[in-house]
């Protein structure tokens, strides 16, 4: 999120794509409504199914999966119509805009109606409502993300933001609703493949700061690797991991340094929430080794059929265990045990430990939690005297002094126990403290530059100083893109800022241009390379004194060249519903080693009119009684009680055409080949050629029980098929999240 939750309280209208926060969010939902109570804000929601949001939504879109682009070029088109865009804050502080604004062209209320179902006029009142009433908040969850065009829709979105204004402003921004309590942190903390922590990238030069900031020698991180030009490689996603075990049948080269994946070890991921469960069942099956650490049973035990070599260990609860979470908001919060670990169950870090100590690394892994930067060398040395360290303070304080890409050197474990013990000492909707908390943003929402910056309460914000959270836009791509200036232009700084015009990042080779007066001879010593790999924080900290950010201050890009769509551009679904608008809207071309195996976009979009024999569309979501893959609230008696048991929302109109009863059971077939069996439940949510499925289920595999194969006494109370078994095949063109919001399917009575 660009902005919080509470800062929607400032918000005049909230417009909302692909996410369902009065169930998936229901706590945070309640500032949407407080936002109506306190500035009658005006609800937009747009989405294929008439949720629970959409029933307190002041106006509702019925969108079809799959075409939230050309429903955002639609509103542009009519914003820049009529004169509504904010020209000045698009002079000053974007990039790329007349790209925009030549697609959107293309992009009437008429053209839009045919590709999204949403009629034309009801597409000019949104937009209407919505360019007139400022600041906006928009909204997006994985509606918008989970599709072979993800990425460029979570562009889009921004790029909207852009045009009028909205964006750095309380009441405006992005703001991106996660799936869990620690979605942000995980991510955060290089989860993915294709990053260091922090979103350091995997160029040599950030192995080499990460290096020297693990207290381990560069040529040692090498020789983890079959050569160096590997830890420049990203590896195998989430969404794809087995296609790199062997035996896995498929016709998509890996590359994988000439062997496959032989052990998998999963630690807090629901197996069973991401796509394509039949392959995932053939990867499980064909491993040599699995592990799998969890409170619960995690049910890739209960789906493989492999006897050997499977084993669970029973990690510890949230309950059992202390350290820091990251808010959807970037904000971070301290969880004191309540208990301690129960019966054999550890904690993840003692797992992790013990893993450290039998593949010989154990002192590797811990030794910095003993050492400190020597704030005038940057240099780690050992704490004299320190000869064991306390979990997980000392753990939080590494991370706090080695991630400056995101500005978390604030977040020490002293200060987030504070912020989270006085909790009452902040406002709900700035998240302003007061008291002992005053000068400080309640979680310390990243960046938080030094242990004396409060926070950056909403990013992008020019309108107060940088030592109070602001910041203009990330110069990160360079000073200039085709003789056009990516800085932003004069008066566009934060308030306070030395330097009226756009800037470039901190680097120590120009950081004297940008204080107007040379370093000392200790600064010089103290300075690294640029703000990112300067150990002792040294170039942040005279940045912050001359009102200057760290990131620069260069304008937003509404192109991105490095992108295969230098800006978002409108794609059908690899399993379209609308075969006369593929030839327009083609999919990318199929992409050898994405995430180290060959993806296919065109050749299965191209393959056939898959509508003649699926003619359904599918869509997946969250209920509020699960979480994830649901396996911990399955487990408990009273949750399952509220949804006993796995379930399909169908129009009875179609449900009328297949015989198919409410309460009785269907299939749902996929054009993967493969089916579910499911319990019908009569719904005017969806449309008449739609069906709605959650994928909080688990237990049975293609209409086969599967729940015998739990341990004794670890069943849970409700189980039922995965929807991930007949989700489609799509994979976004950049990160590769599955397209799980999109696809199609028939059905019959079972």
């Amino acid at each position: 999120m660009t902005n919080s939750l509470g800062d929607m309280q400032k918000s005049k209208a909230i417009i909302i794509f692909g996410s369902n926060p009065a169930v998936n969010h229901p706590v945070g939902f309640q500032h949407l409504l407080k936002a109506k109570e306190r500035n009658n804000t005006q609800i937009i929601v747009i989405d294929p199914r008439f949720t629970k949001t959409a029933a307190k939504a002041d106006i509702y879109a019925q969108i079809r999966p799959g075409t939230d682009i050309p429903f955002m070029y639609g509103m542009l088109n009519i914003i820049f119509a009529n004169g509504w865009e904010d020209k000045k804050y698009i002079d000053d502080r974007v990039f790329g805009m007349d790209k925009i604004r030549e697609e959107a062209k293309k992009w009437t209320p008429e053209v839009v109606a045919d590709v999204t179902g949403v009629p034309a006029e009801k597409l000019i009142q949104i937009t209407n409502i919505y360019a007139k009433n400022r600041p906006g908040s928009l909204i997006w969850a994985m509606g918008l993300t989970q599709h072979s065009i993800g990425t460029s829709n979570t562009r889009m979105a921004p790029i909207l933001q852009l045009a009028l204004g909205n964006m750095g402003v309380a009441g405006g921004g992005t703001n991106i609703l996660r799936g869990h309590d620690n979605v942000q942190g995980a991510t955060d903390m290089g989860c993915l493949s294709d990053s260091l922590p922090g979103y350091y990238g995997l160029a040599e030069g950030s192995w080499k700061y990460f290096a020297r900031m693990w207290g381990v020698e560069y040529d040692y991180l090498v020789k983890q690797f079959k050569d160096a030009t590997w830890m420049t490689k990203t590896g195998f996603s989430l969404a794809r991991w087995w296609a790199g075990v062997q035996n896995v049948k498929s016709d998509e080269k890996i590359e994988n340094a000439g062997t496959h994946l032989k052990a998998l070890i999963v630690m807090g991921n629901g197996i069973t929430s991401v796509a394509q469960q039949a392959k995932i069942k053939e990867g499980l099956d064909n491993l040599d080794l699995l592990v799998l650490a969890d409170p619960f049973v995690n049910e890739a035990a209960i789906l493989t059929d492999k006897k050997d070599n499977v084993f669970i260990l029973p990690a510890a609860t949230q309950f059992e265990t202390s350290g820091y979470c990251v808010a959807t908001n970037r904000s971070a919060q301290w969880r004191y045990k309540v208990v301690e670990p129960m019966y054999e169950s550890k904690p993840d870090q003692e797992i992790m430990f013990a893993l450290a100590k039998h593949l010989g690394f154990y002192e590797q892994y811990t030794k910095t939690m003993l050492m400190q930067i020597n704030p005038k060398t940057g240099v780690l040395e050992p704490i004299p005297g320190k000869t064991t360290f306390q979990w997980p303070e000392d753990a939080t304080n590494e991370i706090a002094r080695t991630i400056r890409t995101i500005g978390l050197v604030g977040w020490t474990a002293e200060r987030i126990k504070k912020h989270t013990d006085n909790w009452h000492m902040f406002d709900e909707v700035s998240g302003a403290g007061f008291g002992p908390m005053k000068g400080e943003y309640y979680g310390l929402p990243w960046p938080c530059w030094t242990t004396k910056h409060g926070g950056s309460p909403n990013l992008y914000d020019t309108s107060i100083a940088v030592k109070d959270g602001g910041m203009g836009f990330r110069n990160n791509f360079g000073l200039e893109k085709d003789g056009v200036n990516l800085l932003a232009e004069k008066s566009s700084a934060p308030k306070g800022s030395s330097i009226e015009t756009g800037y470039e990042e901190v680097t120590k080779a120009n950081i004297e241009k940008l204080l107007g007066r040379p370093l000392t001879e200790e600064e010089k010593v103290a300075c690294g390379a640029n703000w990112k790999v300067c150990s002792t924080g040294k170039l942040i900290e005279l940045a912050l004194e001359v009102g200057l950010s760290p990131y620069g201050n260069a304008k937003a890009r509404a192109i991105v060249w490095n992108f295969p769509d230098h800006i978002p551009m409108h794609r059908e679904p690899l399993h379209s519903p609308r075969q006369d608008l593929v030839a327009k809207y083609p999919a990318y071309a199929d992409k050898a080693n994405h995430f180290r195996v060959m993806t296919k976009y065109a050749s299965i979009q191209n393959a056939k009119d898959y509508s003649k024999e699926f003619p359904i569309n599918m869509v997946t979501g969250r209920l509020v009684t699960m979480n994830g893959a649901g396996i911990e609230n399955r487990a408990s008696k009273y949750i399952a009680a509220l949804t006993p048991e796995m379930f399909c929302d169908i129009h009875p109109d179609l449900a009328l055409k297949h015989g198919i009863r409410n309460g009785g059971m269907m299939w749902v077939h996929s054009p993967e080949g493969t089916k579910i069996k499911v319990k019908a439940k009569y719904s005017h949510s969806v449309l008449p050629d739609m069906v709605f499925m959650p994928f909080h289920f688990a237990g049975y595999f293609q209409g086969t029980d599967r729940t015998g194969n739990f341990p004794a006494g670890t069943k849970p109370y409700a189980s039922g098929e995965s929807v991930n078994t007949v989700t489609n095949y799509g994979y976004d063109i950049i990160t590769q999240i599955p397209e799980t919001k999109g696809g199609l399917c028939r059905i019959e009575k079972a």
